[in-house]
């Protein structure tokens, strides 16, 4: 197979396209076009590897792997440039039709391409988790610092506090240790009835023992570096200095009030499917209370209720890197079949030991959701912590806003224009679904979630009306 090729012509077509160069979507990709398929992959970023594995090549480059897990995304990377896919990198999808057309923009301009079969591999976007002074300057989170450290080698310095709960928080603070980082402590917010309620879950996750073991040589090496960890911590409150900066942090745990001076900030709640687009495709999706996250409705193989488009990953819910690249894997499959490229008892064949794997691979899952639950108070913030931060809307004015007869997100925006700024819900859809649920006394499956529209990323007037529709050599002429 000739290798990855990277875009410089745009072809009009293709079998299938796969959106997001993450675990999901290189497995995808790989396994579609090893096997025959046209497959162009559309990526946001410079190079491939996702969030997860994001830099992995230019990091392998420097001999920086930051850990076993992260040096699995250059195996991933690798296969894809082996496979024959067409990478499209800097591509922000905008459009995704239900009859498979999608629409990008990269380098200004817009593009639109056709593909038999679309594959949705967008994974995951950080839970927010809005405290008061959660949109000072020093307060971040978890997974921008994390960006920092893969892309730039940049690590933490001076007065700085992780707080939240979650594996990224400990994978993150093992990372920019290892990497010569400085830490003033962990605040971990985990409830402590959740180790109670995911001890019901050990016996399952026992088949993940690798996992379990990780876990706890993150915790042992962050306790061996002299971290102060402090658990149980709740009411965490972030305050400014003088010049309008943070200064300070707050929190009560073991009954006393404490502060402490800090210069950065990282917070981290876990994370939840970014649904951005399979919402509005007007797919249908189901509240998951474990996950206390909205997920698209797809089957086994990630087949949606639109016939032309797929779900692979944490996009579909969240599983993991390793279990996202074998859904890919088990997407491009299907995929193949609808095309007429397998049979279904090939397919099948070649999803058996997939299915196996998957079994494995998610085995910690009911452990990990359990343990790792958000804590309510970070779910349904208070007073005036801002919820909407691109339009500064408090927590009371969604409130008031409910007391006023506003029955959901979307009758929202005509109240506080809550949802309407440049991230279009992205941070705050689920912390106001929860809000709005906590006020009325009803479930956050029935408030539901906003509705979203394409275009789904910010386009230019000039980039929709010179939108290129690049030449089909196969249309007639």
């Amino acid at each position: 197979m000739s290798a990855e090729r990277i875009a410089t012509d745009v072809p009009a077509r293709a079998d299938i396209v796969v959106i997001g160069g993450g675990p999901a979507g290189l497995a995808a990709a790989t396994e579609a076009a090893r096997r025959g398929a046209a497959v162009v992959l559309l990526d946001e970023q410079p190079a491939l590897g996702g969030q997860v594995y994001r830099a992995v090549e230019a990091n392998r480059a420097r001999g920086k792997t930051l850990d076993a897990d992260y040096a699995e995304g250059g195996r991933l990377v690798d296969a894809f440039r082996a496979s024959g896919a067409l990478a499209i990198h800097e591509a922000s999808v905008w459009l995704v039709e239900p009859d498979g057309t999608v629409g990008f923009s990269r380098a200004g301009a817009a593009t639109l391409m056709k593909a038999e079969r679309v594959i949705v591999a967008t994974g995951a976007v950080e839970r927010a988790m809005p405290i008061p002074g959660w949109t000072l300057p020093g307060v971040m989170t978890v997974g921008a610092a994390q960006i920092l450290l893969k892309t730039a080698g940049l690590v933490p310095q001076g007065r700085v506090w992780i707080a939240g709960s979650g594996p990224l928080l400990r994978l993150y603070a093992v990372q920019a240790l290892a990497a010569g980082g400085q830490l003033a402590g962990i605040i971990d917010t985990t409830p402590p009835g959740n180790r109670r309620a995911a001890l019901r879950h050990m016996g399952g996750a026992m088949g993940a023992l690798g996992e379990l073991r990780k876990g706890l040589a993150w915790t042992q090496a962050i306790r061996q570096a002299g971290v102060p960890w402090i658990t149980g911590a709740h009411d965490l409150r972030a305050e400014a200095d003088d010049d309008g900066a943070l200064g300070t942090i707050s929190f009560t745990a073991d009954g006393a009030r404490r502060s402490e001076p800090a210069d950065t900030l990282l917070l981290h709640n876990g994370v939840v499917p970014n649904v951005q687009i399979t919402r509005a495709l007007d797919i249908e999706h189901d509240w998951n209370q474990t996950q206390r996250a909205f997920r698209p409705r797809c089957d086994a193989w990630g087949s949606t209720s639109v016939p032309a488009v797929m779900i692979a990953g944490d996009g579909a819910g969240i599983v993991g890197a390793a279990a996202s690249a074998i859904a890919g894997r088990l997407a491009a499959l299907e995929s193949l079949r609808a095309l007429g490229r397998l049979d279904q008892a090939a397919r099948d064949d070649a999803a058996a030991p997939l299915r196996r794997a998957l079994a494995r691979a998610l085995a910690i899952r009911p452990f990990l959701d359990a343990l790792f639950a958000p804590s309510p108070e970070y779910l349904v913030p208070a007073g005036e912590t801002i919820v909407c931060r691109c339009e500064e809307v408090t927590a009371s004015a969604l409130r008031q806003a409910v007391s006023l007869g506003c029955l959901g997100p979307n009758q929202l925006k005509s109240f506080t224009r809550c949802g309407m700024g440049p991230c279009q819900g992205r941070i705050c859809g689920l912390t106001v679904a929860e809000v709005i649920a906590s006020a009325r006394g009803a479930s956050v499956a029935d408030v539901g979630y906003y509705r979203l529209r394409f275009p789904i990323k910010p386009l230019t007037l000039g980039e929709l009306a010179a939108v290129h529709a690049p030449a089909d050599p196969t249309a007639p002429r």
